[in-house]
């Protein structure tokens, strides 16, 4: 019997609740209140009511920390130009507390969003997971430019040109996430992360995407450091201070693809999987929400200190 079988036979319908939108993936895709699994024993998903419960809490916090260090990381920026020499230029710490900053004013609006309800329309869902994403994507290839090439040591031509095409792409690559976001009416409206067809082309581009991002990339640095020379013997603490996103990201992909592994039924769940997995990847994108604040305090602690 399959576990999204209910006991009197029938099939639960669900929305596909995968909030790609703050403290989550808050995936609630396999919230079934009452499935029995292979042995016929009930089980129960609790993660709906905990979630709520949690994140706006969690969300405000988050924010208001982030928005301290933001600041404190952009003060110093001001007042101790020097101080923020190669692979730390000005440039790059600017356009990272960019990237936090744009990261951490959307979560008011998701930590009220999901404790009061989603009341501003489908079109604002969309550019919510949109403008999310973007400063995801940005963060990412600014780590990435910012370990390979010294473009970032100085403000000219070719540092220009290097910025504009990183928020450029890291717009186009956010598209996906926007196209597959919508409102679900359910109690109180919901803004998700809709992948009902876990392998339409559109999702499976976003996921494909997403774990270049939290996956690969950090793969691909760590393994280009440790084999080239040169960077090898350039290598230096500040360059592992950018480093801090792409950690606290990895385990949400890691989550990711075991979650489309699942959706995809090319693992065997369980009724203990339905059950805790929500958890995991909850927490691992809680994990991965903790950069906007923490990134600017770790920058800012390795300058001044």
């Amino acid at each position: 019997q399959s576990p999204s079988t209910l006991q009197n036979g029938t099939i639960l319908e669900l929305w596909d609740m995968d909030f790609n939108l703050s403290y989550a993936d808050f995936n609630l895709s396999y919230v079934y209140e009452s499935f029995t699994d292979y042995n016929s024993v009930p089980c129960h998903n609790h993660y709906c009511a905990h979630f709520q419960r949690v994140a706006p809490t969690f969300l405000a916090v988050t924010c208001a920390a982030a928005a301290l260090g933001t600041g404190a990381l952009l003060l110093a920026l001001a007042k101790r130009p020097h101080a923020w020499r190669w692979p730390h230029s000005r440039v790059l710490v600017a356009q990272l507390a960019v990237g936090t900053g744009l990261f951490a004013a959307l979560l008011p609006l998701v930590a009220v969003g999901i404790g009061q309800g989603w009341r501003l329309g489908s079109v604002l869902c969309k550019l919510t997971h949109l403008l999310w994403h973007w400063s995801l994507f940005a963060q990412g290839l600014l780590v990435a430019t910012s370990s390979f090439c010294t473009a970032w040591a100085r403000w000219d031509s070719r540092s220009q040109r290097l910025a504009a095409a990183v928020w450029v792409w890291a717009l186009l690559l956010a598209v996906p996430a926007a196209l597959n976001s919508g409102t679900v009416a359910a109690s109180e409206p919901i803004c998700i992360y809709r992948s009902v067809d876990v392998l339409s082309p559109v999702y499976l581009l976003h996921l494909i995407l997403c774990l270049c991002l939290f996956l690969l990339l950090p793969a691909a640095l760590v393994v280009a450091t440790a084999a080239v020379p040169q960077l090898k013997a350039g290598w230096e603490p500040g360059i592992g201070v950018s480093w801090l996103f792409l950690v606290l990201w990895l385990p949400y992909g890691v989550g990711l693809a075991v979650d489309f592994l699942l959706q995809a039924r090319l693992l065997q769940p369980t009724c203990g999987t339905f059950q805790h997995f929500d958890f995991v990847l909850g927490l691992s994108q809680g994990l991965g929400v903790l950069h906007c604040c923490l990134g600017p305090v770790a920058l800012l602690a390795l300058r001044l200190c």
